[in-house]
């Protein structure tokens, strides 16, 4: 709900685009004030936002916040306007009560506009951000961009030395993410020049960077080296591939480094830090992606939060036929999947490890006992955030 809403003259709705917008604005009693495409610039919106500001208090509302969003609720927050947002499942059921089923940027900026001046409840608030949860969120974002292009890189060298050397992948492969192999990748690139090497020069080049293993690891590779007599079509073409592939995933895995280290002082800065990670399974990866999605938004109960994340069980029922229940599809996923891998993570904490026994015990799977400890686990988050108090274990978390 947005604050002072009943102060509000003229809305503004917004379709976001990535080169251009399309606004409508509405005074309170339905007269269209203003209904034209806008370039994506600072400069067109100020001029907007000025020439409204004429009818009295403004509020601006957005379908999408972040991203192709970012610079207009910027600009609006700068102008000291009242911002907001329509949650695009929102955006989906209003738009079906609407007559016609076109889909123009015209036609959506006129429905969030009429949202915003006769729908309050479905709007969201969009406060000023915090320069450090837009940061986290930035960084958080292409860390995840780094953990697809590592998984990718690995796929493809295990890809390569199965092709052509597949006994020497069963050796190599599962230990891709030690640097010692990746810098053996880079100086032997093919099972030719390993074999060449022998046993001494590899041991010699892995026990630079891994001084326990290197030496047994030297003897397997030589060993698997023997395997296979033949060599495969593409080993060459392999050889010239493979250390560019290795040198290409030293440097994800040492960005990913450089990033975890600025996030985990982002995050160390931030005035929830210690709310966070007094929560047991709440470390620094996941107190970053609950400050980038929680943080900012407002929730009035529990239950709020665990349908934002998607973690409110949704029950069927027709009649007097029941179905039960499941889990929700909806919701944010980075939310749902934080609060999941936590619940995951906090199973050697005997409270939470009590009440995923007890949900076992019940008959429920896996999967469905740390949902169900996910969803008890984010009850307890939210107290935390509204009181802005650490964690405490209590029976409730264990009803």
């Amino acid at each position: 709900m947005i604050e002072d809403y009943e102060a509000v003259d003229v809305f503004i709705g917004v379709d976001v685009g990535k080169s251009g917008h399309h606004a409508v604005a509405l005074a309170r009693d339905g007269k269209t004030l203003f209904d034209k495409a806008l370039p994506n610039d600072e400069a067109r919106l100020r001029e907007l936002i000025g020439g409204l500001k004429q009818h009295g208090r403004i509020l601006l509302v957005v379908d999408q916040p972040a991203t192709i969003g970012a610079l207009p609720v910027a600009v609006a927050q700068a102008a000291g306007i009242l911002v907001g947002y329509l949650p695009g499942l929102s955006m989906r059921r209003i738009a079906d009560i609407h007559e016609g089923e076109a889909k123009t940027d015209a036609r959506e900026a006129v429905i969030i506009a009429q949202a915003a001046r006769s729908m309050p409840h479905a709007l969201r608030s969009i406060q000023v951000d915090d320069e450090q949860v837009a940061a986290l969120g930035m960084l958080c974002g292409f860390d995840e961009d780094i953990v697809k292009q590592i998984s990718q890189t690995v796929n493809r060298i295990r890809g390569l030395l199965t092709q052509i050397h597949p006994a020497l992948e069963r050796v190599i492969g599962p230990r891709l993410d030690h640097p010692a192999v990746l810098d053996l990748l880079q100086h032997y690139p093919s099972p030719a020049a390993m074999k060449t090497a022998g046993v001494t020069r590899l041991t010699t080049r892995l026990t630079k960077r891994a001084p326990k293993i290197g030496r047994r690891l030297a003897e397997d590779i030589t060993a698997a080296l023997a395997e296979q007599t033949v060599v495969v079509v593409g080993t060459s073409a392999a050889s010239l591939v493979l250390p560019r592939l290795a040198e290409q995933l030293a440097t994800l895995r040492r960005q990913r480094g450089e990033i975890a280290t600025e996030v985990e002082a982002l995050v160390e800065a931030h005035p929830l830090h210690p709310v966070l990670t007094s929560m047991p399974g709440v470390g620094v990866g996941t107190a970053a992606r609950l400050l980038t999605e929680v943080s900012g938004r407002h929730f009035d109960t529990a239950g709020h939060l665990a349908a934002y994340a998607g973690l409110a069980p949704v029950t069927r029922r027709s009649g007097t036929s029941i179905r039960g229940e499941h889990h929700s599809r909806r919701g944010n996923k980075i939310l749902k999947r934080a609060l999941y891998l936590s619940a995951f993570a906090a199973l050697r904490d005997p409270v939470s490890r009590a009440y995923y026994d007890r949900k076992i015990g019940q008959g429920k799977h896996h999967n469905q006992a740390l949902i169900a400890l996910a969803r008890r686990r984010c009850d307890v988050l939210y107290a935390m955030l509204r009181d802005g108090t650490l964690y405490q274990p209590t029976p409730t978390l264990t009803a």
